[in-house]
C-alpha cells in the first residue's frame, strides 16, 4: 500500500462525511425549527422517486452479449434505463421551466 492507496482510500472517508453531513444536518435544523418544512422535502423526494419508477417501467431489459462479458443481467439493464430515462425526464422538466421563466419574465 503506497501514499496513492492511502490518499484515496481517505478521500472516500472524507466524502462519505461530507455526505452524511449534508443530508444529517438539514435534517437536524428542520427539526428543531420547522417540522412542518420537512413535508415540502418529502414531497419532493416523492415526485423524484415516482418519476424514476415511471422510467423503470418503460425502461427496456435487453442485454447484450458485450454487457454479458461484464456482468450485466437484465435487471442491472432495466435499472440503468430507468435512471436514464429519468435523467431524461427531468432534463425536459428543466428546459420547459426555464423557458417557461422567460417568456413569462417577457410578457410581464
Amino acid at each position: 500500500m503506497d501514499i496513492i492507496d492511502i490518499g484515496i482510500k481517505f478521500t472516500y472517508i472524507l466524502l462519505g462525511v461530507a455526505t452524511l453531513t449534508a443530508i444529517i444536518m438539514p435534517l437536524i435544523t428542520a427539526l428543531s425549527n420547522d417540522p412542518k418544512s420537512l413535508i415540502k422535502s418529502a414531497a419532493g423526494l416523492g415526485a423524484i422517486l415516482l418519476i424514476y419508477l415511471i422510467g423503470y417501467l418503460l425502461a427496456g431489459n435487453e442485454v447484450t452479449a458485450k454487457y454479458v462479458e461484464f456482468g450485466v443481467d437484465s435487471r442491472i439493464s432495466q435499472m440503468v434505463g430507468g435512471v436514464l430515462i429519468t435523467m431524461y425526464i427531468m432534463m425536459i422538466v428543466a428546459l420547459v421551466g426555464i423557458v417557461y421563466s422567460e417568456v413569462k419574465s417577457i410578457i410581464q
